[in-house]
């Protein structure tokens, strides 16, 4: 019988098992994969949610029903705006943008006096109205 061999020290081989013994300390560690990570998990269903509501959106968008009703009444300033899309890609950026410009304020002519009407009670809200006052004490441009 043979006397045991004393353990390696740290960062010695020892070759008593036919030199396949690797020290502890040089074996490589089993770290997470990213697919067993919870924010992983997370990501994926973040990730689903969204392309399902993408094709959603895209299957709704091209409903022709919604689109007739929609745009029945629209059509003067859906036009200008993508005409003006059409006429900025063609390199037109001015005149483009003047048609963007009519066709958005034509499509949201009646949403106006909603933002409107918001913004003249927006010194009601609470956090709104100390933000208000404390603006309203600086008159420094700079």
């Amino acid at each position: 019988m043979e006397p045991p061999h004393p353990p390696p020290s740290r960062g010695q081989l020892s070759s008593s098992s036919g030199g396949n013994f690797q020290h502890p300390n040089l074996l490589p560690r089993a770290h997470p994969t990213p697919s067993s990570l919870p924010i992983a998990e997370i990501g994926v269903g973040t990730t689903g949610f969204g392309i399902f509501f993408i094709l959603f959106g895209i299957l709704l968008y091209f409903d022709s029903v919604l689109l007739a009703f929609g745009n029945r009444h629209k059509l003067k300033g859906t036009s200008f705006f993508l005409g003006g899309v059409v006429i900025v890609l063609l390199r037109w950026p001015l005149l483009g943008m003047f048609l963007e410009t009519y066709g958005f304020l034509s499509l949201f002519k009646g949403f106006f006096p909603v933002v409107f009407g918001f913004l003249g009670n927006a010194s009601d809200i609470p956090f709104l109205s100390a933000l208000f006052r404390r603006l309203q004490g600086t008159s420094s441009m700079v």
